[in-house]
Parts: C-alpha cells; sequence; structure tokens
C-alpha cells in the first residue's frame, strides 16, 4: 500500500498494520493510505474480517500534534471512523502499548478491541486544553457508561488493558502474540456471523446513566478545574452523549473542539508540549552515556529521602548514607511509611512497596558509596557544609563516578572547583517532595563534562522527571525568578494590601496557591535562614519568625490554623503587625487591587525571565516556562511567564514596568534590554540566543 500502512492475508483475514514511528501519530500520510486501504478491504470478498494493528513500540499513540489549528488535510480521522462504522464484516483493534487520543477513538470506530497485558488506554487530549475531536467524548459513554468516561476523559488519565476490560472498553486481553491471538479472535467473530453493531449504535450504557449523578460529579470536577477550559468543555461533550442523538452530539462535540484548539489556553498547554521535548535536548545527548547502575544519596532528611526514592521508583539500587545510625533509622522509617501510605490509597500495591524497600542498602560509612555510579549530596544548604562532603567524596567515588549537589541555591562552580574532578561534578536540584515532584533543573557547571550531563539528563527521564538543563547563578532559574516575583511582596503589605488579598489575586489567575499560603506551606523559617546567610532582611515575616510563627508547622504564620487543620484562616494580629510596621515607616495604608498585585509581581517575574535569557542560565525562553509549570505552579493554562507575556503584550509589561520604577526607582523594575527587544519583535527566540 505505502511506506506507512500496509495489508496483508492472514487465513482470510485482512491485517492493516500502520507503520509510523515513533508513536504511530495519525498524520495525514498515514490518514490517506488507511482509508484507501479499508475502502479497498470493505467489499472485499477475500477478507472475512480486518484487523487494524500497529508496527513498533505501540498502537496509535495520538494525533500529529503539529496539525492542531492548521487546514485539516482529508481524509480527517473523523472519516476514518465513519468509514470503519460502515463495513459490515467484524473489524478489530489490536492494542498493544498505548492506544491514547486520536488513536483510542480510532480503535472505537472498529467493533471489538482486544489488547495485550501491558496495554494502555486513554483520552488525554485535556492535558493539550483539547477534548477528543474524533468523537471519543460521544462512544467512549456507550461502552463504559458516562461517568466512567467522563472520569478518563477529565482526568486523561490512562488506564490498564485489564480495568478496559472491566469497564467494557476492551473486549479480550491476552498474554501471548497479540496479533496471533487478534487473527483468532477476528475469524471467530466472523464465524458467528454478526449482526456487528457499531459503538454509535450502542446505547444501553447510556439509558442507564443517573442525570442528577453525572451532574454532581461533574460539578466536583469543575471545582478542581482552577479556571481551565478544556475540563469544563469535555464533561459538557460527555453530557451531551446522554441527551442528544448520535449525530447532534458529535457535532457539538467538534464544535467545542474548535472551540479550543483556536483558543490561548490550548495554545499554551501545547506550547508547554513541545517545550518539555525541547527541553530535554541537550548538548552532548548523542555522546555515549555513563553507566549508571547505584546511585548514592548523602543525607536521608525530607529532601534526601525524596530523592532516593524517586531513583527506587525507577528500578534503581539506593545507598543511603546519613551521619549517624540514628538518623539513618529515622530516615527509612519515613521512606517506609510513605510507600505505607501509597498502599493505603490504592496507588501501589503491597509487593511493589516491598520489592522498593529491597532496593535500598542504609550506610553510615562514605567507603559504602564506592560502587555508586552517581552520587547525590542533600545537605544542609551551606558552602562549607557542602565542600566538605564534596571533599570526602573526591577520595572514595570510583573513577568516572558522577557527583551531584542538590542546591537550590548555591555557586555549583564553586563546590566543583573545590575537587579534583569538577568535570564529573553538576548540580540536580530537585523540589520537594522529590519523589513526586516532575521537574529536575540539571545544573551546567564551568567544567562539567559533556557526557556527564547527557547522562544524567537520560536518567531524568528514566525516573519520570522533566529536566531543564540550567546555567549558574543565585537560585539558577527557578528560584532565583521567584525571589524577583517576591520582592514586591513586603510593599505591597505595608502599602495596603493584605497577605489574604494577595493570594486571592494569585489564585484568580490561577496559581494553586498564592505566596503566602506558600510559605506558611514550606515553613517562612526556610527563607528567614536564607535571609540571614545572605545577611537580608524583611521587616514582617523576621518579626513573624522571631515570634515563633513559622506556617502551618507551627499552627501559625501569615495565616492561624486550628487545630493542626492546613485550612488557612486569616489572623487580626498579623494584620495588626502589617499596620504597625507601616505606620512606623510613615506609609499610609490604601486601596490596593488585583491588577496592581499582578503587576507588581508576575511582570518582575518575566523580566528577570528576560535577564536569564540574557546571560544564557536558560538556553530557551521555552525552558523557562517548563521551570515554571512544573516546579512552581503556574497556571498550564497560560504556558509560563514567557509565553504569558505575549498573551498579556510585551508592550505592556514594558510601559507598566517603567511605571513602577519611576515610582519607586527600585531596580526589580527597570526593564531588561532583553524583554525591550521582546516588546518590539514579539519574539524570544531572536533575542534569547
Amino acid at each position: 500500500m505505502s511506506n506507512f500502512v500496509d495489508v496483508a492475508n492472514e487465513n482470510g483475514v485482512a491485517v492493516v498494520t500502520i507503520d509510523n514511528p515513533p508513536v504511530n501519530a495519525l498524520s495525514s500520510h498515514v490518514r490517506k493510505p488507511l482509508y484507501e486501504a479499508l475502502v479497498a478491504l470493505r467489499d472485499h470478498p477475500s477478507a472475512k474480517a480486518i484487523v487494524v494493528v500497529c508496527a513498533g513500540r505501540t498502537f496509535v499513540a495520538g494525533a500529529d500534534i503539529t496539525e492542531f489549528g492548521k487546514p485539516v488535510e482529508q481524509p480527517e480521522l473523523r472519516a476514518i471512523i465513519a468509514l470503519l462504522e460502515t463495513i459490515a464484516k467484524p473489524t478489530i483493534a489490536a492494542i498493544h502499548g498505548t492506544a491514547l487520543a486520536g488513536g483510542l477513538e480510532l480503535a472505537l470506530g472498529c467493533h471489538f478491541r482486544v489488547a495485550d497485558q501491558g496495554a494502555k488506554l486513554g483520552l488525554p487530549e485535556v492535558k493539550l486544553g483539547l477534548l477528543p475531536g474524533g468523537g471519543g467524548t460521544v462512544r467512549l459513554p456507550r461502552l463504559v457508561g458516562a461517568a466512567k468516561a467522563l472520569g478518563m476523559i477529565v482526568s486523561g488519565t490512562p488506564i490498564s488493558a485489564g480495568e478496559a476490560k472491566a469497564a467494557g472498553l476492551v473486549d479480550a486481553v491476552f498474554d501471548g502474540d497479540l496479533l496471533v491471538e487478534a487473527v483468532h479472535f477476528a475469524g471467530e467473530m466472523a464465524a458467528n456471523g454478526g449482526p456487528f453493531v457499531p459503538v454509535r449504535d450502542r446505547n444501553d450504557r447510556l439509558v442507564e446513566s443517573d442525570l442528577a449523578a453525572f451532574d454532581a460529579q461533574a460539578a466536583d470536577l469543575a471545582k478542581k478545574a482552577r479556571g481551565l477550559e478544556a475540563p469544563l468543555a469535555c464533561a459538557e461533550a460527555v453530557r451531551n452523549a446522554i441527551t442528544l442523538p448520535f449525530g447532534q452530539a458529535l457535532a457539538t462535540e467538534r464544535q467545542l473542539f474548535q472551540q479550543l484548539v483556536s483558543g490561548d489556553q490550548s495554545r499554551a498547554q501545547r506550547h508547554l508540549f513541545f517545550a518539555e521535548r525541547e527541553a530535554a535536548k541537550v548538548p552532548g545527548e548523542d555522546l555515549q552515556k555513563r553507566k549508571i547502575g547505584r546511585v548514592g544519596i548523602i543525607g536521608a532528611g525530607t529532601m534526601g529521602g525524596g530523592i532516593a526514592m524517586a531513583f527506587a521508583n525507577g528500578g534503581f539500587p539506593v545507598t543511603l548514607l546519613e551521619t549517624s545510625e540514628e538518623a539513618l533509622q529515622r530516615g527509612l522509617a519515613t521512606i517506609e511509611k510513605n510507600y505505607a501510605v501509597s498502599v493505603g490509597r490504592g496507588s501501589l500495591s503491597e509487593a511493589a512497596k516491598q520489592q522498593r524497600l529491597s532496593l535500598f542498602k542504609g550506610s553510615t560509612d562514605y567507603a559504602d558509596l564506592a560502587e555508586c555510579d552517581l552520587i547525590i549530596e542533600a545537605v544542609f544548604e551551606d558552602m562549607a557544609v557542602k565542600k566538605e562532603v564534596f571533599g570526602r567524596l573526591d577520595a572514595v567515588a570510583k573513577p568516572g563516578a558522577i557527583l551531584a549537589t542538590n542546591t537550590s541555591y548555591l555557586d555549583v562552580n564553586a563546590i566543583a572547583a573545590s575537587i579534583s574532578r569538577p568535570q564529573d561534578v553538576l548540580g540536580m536540584h530537585f523540589f520537594s517532595p522529590a519523589n513526586v515532584m516532575k521537574l529536575l533543573e540539571i545544573v551546567r557547571a564551568e567544567k562539567t563534562a559533556p557526557d556527564a550531563l547527557a547522562t544524567v539528563a537520560d536518567l531524568a527521564r528514566r525516573i519520570g522527571k522533566v529536566a531543564v538543563v540550567v546555567g549558574v547563578c543565585h537560585g539558577f532559574v527557578g528560584n532565583r525568578m521567584l525571589a524577583a516575583r517576591g520582592a514586591e511582596n513586603e510593599f505591597l503589605l505595608l502599602e495596603g494590601a493584605t497577605p489574604g488579598q494577595v493570594d486571592k489575586a494569585f489564585t484568580d489567575f490561577g496559581w494553586p496557591m498564592g505566596p503566602f499560603q506558600m510559605g506558611d506551606l514550606a515553613g517562612l523559617d526556610i527563607g528567614w535562614r536564607n535571609r540571614k546567610a545572605r545577611g537580608q532582611k524583611a521587616v514582617i515575616a523576621d518579626t513573624l519568625c522571631e515570634q515563633g510563627r513559622f506556617g502551618q508547622k507551627s499552627g501559625r504564620g501569615w495565616y492561624r490554623y486550628e487545630s493542626g487543620s492546613r485550612e488557612s484562616v486569616a489572623d487580626p494580629d498579623v494584620e495588626a503587625l502589617i499596620r504597625a510596621k507601616a505606620a512606623e515607616r510613615g506609609i499610609a495604608p490604601r486601596v490596593i487591587g488585583a491588577d496592581e498585585i499582578i503587576e507588581r509581581t508576575l511582570y518582575p517575574l518575566v523580566n528577570e525571565g528576560a535577564k536569564i535569557l540574557e546571560e544564557g542560565i536558560a538556553a530557551r525562553a521555552s525552558d523557562i516556562d517548563v521551570v515554571w509549570a512544573n516546579g512552581y505552579g503556574f497556571p498550564v493554562g497560560k504556558g509560563g511567564p514567557m509565553f504569558w507575556a505575549g498573551l498579556e503584550g510585551g508592550g505592556r509589561i514594558v510601559e507598566r514596568l517603567e511605571y513602577w520604577y519611576r515610582q519607586t526607582g527600585r531596580a526589580i523594575f527597570e526593564p531588561a534590554p532583553v524583554l525591550r527587544r521582546f516588546a518590539e519583535t514579539g519574539s524570544w527566540e531572536r533575542v534569547g540566543g
């Protein structure tokens, strides 16, 4: 047929194989020969059944995202699915790997779906700010029921073949040769003689739907959407499958899809999708990688324990080192407790928990790190302490072992220069909790060997992290920009805002929480310690810490927390403290609106990002967006700070920064040259290096 679609006859069963590596995306050059093959087979007497299967490591894992927002080349996916539904002989999708998005929708066009035991099936379009546009919201509920379909589509999370079989999405699951089994299954179906009812005509599960319960489920999901349009559109489309005739529901789904695909939120989320893949490309990635067998972690506290879990979760044996047996056992006990919580939630089996725990080897002797290929230091954030640790590593680590520091702020060049093998040193800045948070800033020091960098970037993918390579500066990309975002926080309070007003401006923008809520969650003492180390002061925050108000862990911080609750309550004592500090400085309070809060926090965030680009700390503006979307909660529907700057308008950001610079004289508001050029050109690529 073509280079991308092949047809073979297996004992009277036509096998249509899609071969479009790496993930068999349904690009236009695949759709055309696939459509032609199905047309030819529809009435061909030698084909008593049709099996659609894929070559390589996966079934169709989706549409070609690069085609979104462009004129559609015919035949489109919907036409192929409609064609499948006209075929009177049995059609079977044989699924291995993943059947996602358009891939699952293609399978829903078949009469039957069979899968191997390791297959995953899902409709993850919501993660791109979209809904399934090929009939997924209308066909899936007909197989699994509206409630199950709503959960799958709004979460975008794939389900296993076993769960799909139980739900009615898959007709059979095999553990043998999938193609052989699928051909045999197809022959049996053909021998039964039909009739073969398309999914579009199966209404039994819809009739069973409880509309009131569905609406309650949809309302609960809407609360979690935090301003994202796609989850709400997904819920509307699935509801239409219950209440509207098939054709009308299908047409409405398409209308909703077109609205989303042309909107800013989907553009932003598709930007992040490609940005993550671009960020994974590092200089030297084609070099021979160093072999990583065992990983050593120094420090079994919150950070070290989380990092150790991240590697164990990825299947790596871990040597966990502490200074004392007591500290080591405390750390190991916490790790076991964390896994037990996962078992209790049902997200991990008891057997998987035991298997992961078996990967840990505890030690208090640096000599036990000699067998490790990667050693990550996760000790106290103090340069002298870290240099001491690296000096001891220099003496015991084997040649070629990669030595990493988990520092959040410190100079990785200085750490590397303190030992005899700077080429093996880099930063691995994990985010807490390290076993959960996806972001990993990989800090490239001056003398880091390219193969060491490439090895760690590859390793990050293997443990499920989104890695971004950054350069050396105080705070790297994320924390440096966080400091810029928070530079005006206390000034806003002194001038009349409350912590609650600032936090509400952030949550209304789409952040999961505001800066003062975040401070209470992380612990105010952490920032206090960092400020003291750098000789800095924060008049209100320092006073809170001096009063023992460290946030949630002490029951008081910027807010009060009643009886161990995580629910923040406005505290009149804090507001009184703010007003007293303002009066000491002769500052009369005034009304501060949400627009001003955004201008004085998020515009400096963008401005600092522009400086980071100019200095080459980040290679691409999109890398900055990946950092902020995955590590700091920047709303994905706005695409990260640098993408959002384009939506907001570079000219407006420069104009308002200039205004606040004139008003305050503070350097944080002085527009960076790169930002000014962005305002003129509308592109970071021409200025980002």
